[in-house]
């Protein structure tokens, strides 16, 4: 009777302990989450979007075409209607700067990740079948890496010719033996985890292995990698730009900007300060988000 008694006190009691339940979250949620809480990766992010937000609402934030000239304020000093003042030609600065940073953050954006995706893939194909397959393709990487990625860049924009699309190509064939590099290294280290026997135990394709398995987890250095190489491939398309083997006048690209105005340095500064200045904040901001997606990324921080 007492121990009923006792029984019937527990379940009426508000004392009772019930088991929590643990809220569920994506890695992606848990990366997001660490990536806002680092002060630097946040003000990387805001620097960033400023630009992104003046690429995409150009026409809107300017009442001036980016090709639009004004001969009679030629070498304009910055003033209340020319915040950045004019160029050679009258065209507002500061209008060609913002349209210059779609030309210039889409090369960037272009050359990192399509040297991203061609690297990761033949990385993980020499990685994964080893052997001669592997030691031949890496001497082949060897000579590649030899040659550096600007001058590689330069000698094959001469052959292309110059322009948009072939500083994409000459980027993006300048930048592939660095991801190739990191992909081979993770996939020889991927590939002996016992995951990857089991599938080889139940028959799986090579390819299906290195695809849905070997890939998804090596991708976290090839994105912090490439989060890197934007900034980067942003200032060799500068120096292409810079001379004369990039994006060609009259396209507001900031290198082609500083190009055309590195004869007027002593008496128009403001010609070569502007386009710059938005290089280094380019480069700057993504080097910062880089750097919190590296802390992000890394499965032994704790908060």
């Amino acid at each position: 009777m007492a121990e009923r008694k006792l029984t019937e006190r527990l379940r009426k009691s508000d004392t009772v302990i019930k088991p929590k339940t643990l809220k569920k979250t994506s890695m992606f949620r848990e990366v997001m989450r660490r990536l806002f809480k680092n002060n630097k990766s946040l003000i990387g992010l805001i620097l960033f979007g400023l630009l992104v937000f003046c690429a995409a609402f150009a026409p809107l934030l300017t009442p001036y075409g980016f090709n639009e000239m004004d001969i009679a304020n030629m070498y304009a000093a910055p003033s209340a209607s020319h915040l950045f003042g004019t160029d050679e030609l009258g065209r507002d600065i500061l209008t060609r700067l913002m349209y210059g940073a779609r030309q210039s953050l889409g090369l960037g954006l272009a050359g990192a990740v399509g040297a991203a995706i061609i690297g990761l893939a033949i990385g993980v194909l020499i990685g994964y079948i080893g052997g001669a397959v592997d030691i031949f393709a890496m001497r082949i990487i060897d000579i590649w890496s030899a040659i550096p990625s600007m001058l590689l860049a330069i000698l094959i924009s001469t052959g292309l010719g110059a322009g948009y699309v072939n500083t994409i190509i000459a980027m993006i064939i300048g930048n592939i033996p660095a991801y190739v590099r990191i992909a081979r290294a993770m996939c020889l280290k991927e590939r002996t985890m016992e995951y990857i026997e089991a599938e080889r135990s139940i028959n799986c394709s090579p390819i299906g292995i290195m695809a849905k398995h070997v890939t998804p987890n090596i991708l976290a250095p090839i994105i912090v990698t490439t989060t890197m190489k934007v900034a980067s491939v942003i200032m060799q398309c500068a120096g292409l730009s810079y001379l004369g083997l990039g994006v060609q006048p009259p396209a507001p690209e900031w290198g082609a900007m500083l190009s055309a105005g590195k004869n007027f340095i002593q008496k128009y500064p403001f010609l070569l300060i502007a386009p710059g200045a938005a290089i280094a904040i380019a480069a700057l901001s993504i080097n910062m988000i880089g750097d919190g997606l590296r802390d992000s990324l890394d499965p032994k921080l704790k908060d």
